[in-house]
């Protein structure tokens, strides 16, 4: 949903025109994934990172055009709600030092976002969900005044079912009426993107599906919404029931969500997975471009597919393919379920982690899909986002005979060695691979994510007789020195 728009008004024809459309760019991308050598280059990592503006009381701020204006710089993107920002980090070679490449660039873009709000005596925060929020921080008056938002907000309240609002169980109970897309706002992440050599796509996706339940739960740092405890990531469910309704987190469906974890393994194709956004999903904003995508791929061109491009950004599973066209074809691998915060050290081990562990597991995932079935998979990715580490998973093993649980902090203990495996493979630095590993490493041996360091706070400034919206504020303002100092949340004191 990057890609700007001027239209906002669509009739019957343009829908049945962009419907048609869609179907030609699944034809060309047919023939240009088939062509010798598409793809072909060096790996590389990108990464978006979403950010809250803060106040001098630590409530969001209004003021994503202006700091954008103010830092004039393009990869400085407004998000939906005005108090969010997203910055779009410079890819970087999967060689060598390449998280600490991104943790440099967080922290450079950190530290210019930071200046220019202490002009206002505010401040700039990666973190899932920002305690503080309150329910006048949602509706029509906080979205960002740009055509493709607007459009976007009413295409999606006109696709999702009949439920109005939020219901999310945790140690309290959420229960919040509000038709509004803007909830989705509250929503910030760590987006990787992950462009792998050219090699078997299909498995390397399976394996991140594969992987993503224990990435939920080693990342978690979303646990607060509006003073209630919710879940270890609350962005999941906050996400999924802001966009289809309350009933996109209580099973199977169908139609299937917008926001879901999948609809199975992937079988032979990554064209497979843009088949699936055609044909399961009616298109939300449909405008139509100049270029006929059979025709280009017949003279030898590679089309730039705008059409297939708009629509996978209105579908939003938690790992999505892209095609890039323009000098340098290829596709990659969105990871979209990764929180901000709480630190940009934390936030690289984290890339680290999901690479390595991708890239460890890629060349044996093939017994283990028989072992798991998919809506095990699904339920794992659930359990995850619910209880963090603490959760219960299905772990598949070759050998086994039936399906069993582990602890999820277990599990990531004994492939930690496998994540490492799989960054020596793709060339990471021993010293980069050691650096960054032992992060989670501790992490897991302490058992403290954003996620439980926030509730754990939260519960001792309750106990101490301080109200909700106090304890968050007090839980936001050491939040914002931990983070800014780049201590990594293993190691974050209690206040």
């Amino acid at each position: 949903m990057g890609q700007s728009i001027e239209q906002t008004r669509f009739c019957a024809e343009d829908f049945r025109a962009f419907q048609g459309k869609l179907h030609h760019c699944l034809d060309a991308l047919d023939v240009v994934l088939q062509r010798p050598g598409f793809g072909a280059g060096t790996a590389s990592i990108g990464a978006e990172l979403e950010l809250y503006l803060l106040d001098s009381e630590g409530f969001p701020a209004l003021d994503n055009r202006a700091i954008q204006q103010a830092l004039n710089d393009p990869r400085l993107t407004l998000e939906l709600n005005r108090y969010n920002l997203e910055f779009n980090l410079t890819p970087v070679q999967a060689a060598g030092a390449p998280f600490s490449g991104l943790e440099q660039q967080m922290l450079d873009n950190l530290l210019q976002l930071r200046t220019l709000m202490q002009h206002q005596d505010g401040t700039v925060l990666p973190i899932g969900i920002l305690p503080t929020l309150r329910e006048t921080d949602f509706g029509p008056q906080v979205m960002t005044d740009i055509p493709r938002y607007h459009v976007l907000a009413e295409a999606v309240r006109q696709s999702r079912d009949n439920s109005l609002g939020i219901q999310i169980d945790g140690q309290d109970s959420l229960h919040l009426i509000h038709d509004d897309v803007t909830l989705e706002g509250a929503c910030t992440s760590f987006q990787l993107h992950y462009r792998p050599v050219v090699g078997d796509f299909v498995n390397l996706w399976n394996v991140v599906q594969l992987i993503t339940p224990l990435m939920v739960g080693v990342s978690a740092n979303s646990p607060l919404l509006m003073g209630h405890r919710l879940w270890q990531e609350t962005r999941i469910p906050l996400f999924c029931q802001s966009i289809d309704g309350q009933a996109s987190t209580s099973g199977p469906r169908c139609p299937p969500p917008r926001v879901s974890f999948g609809q199975g393994w992937l079988r032979h194709s990554p064209l497979e997975l843009f088949r699936e956004t055609v044909q399961l999903y009616p298109p939300l904003i449909p405008i139509v471009s100049d270029e006929e995508p059979l025709a280009v791929v017949a003279n030898g061109g590679t089309p730039k597919l705008a059409e297939l491009c708009l629509h996978d950004g209105t579908i939003w599973s938690w790992n999505r393919p892209i095609y890039a066209a323009g000098k340098d074809p290829h596709l990659r691998i969105e990871m979209r379920v990764l929180p901000a915060g709480p630190s940009a050290a934390d936030m690289a081990a984290n890339a680290a982690l999901f690479i390595g562990l991708a890239e460890g597991l890629a060349g044996e995932v093939e017994p283990l899909l028989s072992a798991l079935p998919f809506s095990c998979a699904q339920q794992n990715f659930y359990r995850a986002a619910q209880f963090g580490l603490a959760a219960k998973v299905y772990w598949p093993n070759a050998r086994q005979n039936g399906l069993s649980e582990m602890l999820l902090a277990d599990v990531l203990e004994q492939l930690l060695p496998l994540a490492g495996k799989g960054l020596a493979k793709i060339g990471v630095n021993p010293s980069e691979v050691t650096k960054w590993l032992a992060l989670i490493d501790e992490r897991l041996r302490r058992r403290q994510t954003g996620a439980s360091w926030q509730l754990r706070q939260y519960n001792r400034l309750l106990e101490k007789r301080l109200s909700p919206q106090e304890a968050s504020q007090c839980l936001v303002r050491d939040y914002c020195q931990l983070s800014q100092s780049n201590t990594p949340v293993a190691r974050w004191p209690a206040l």
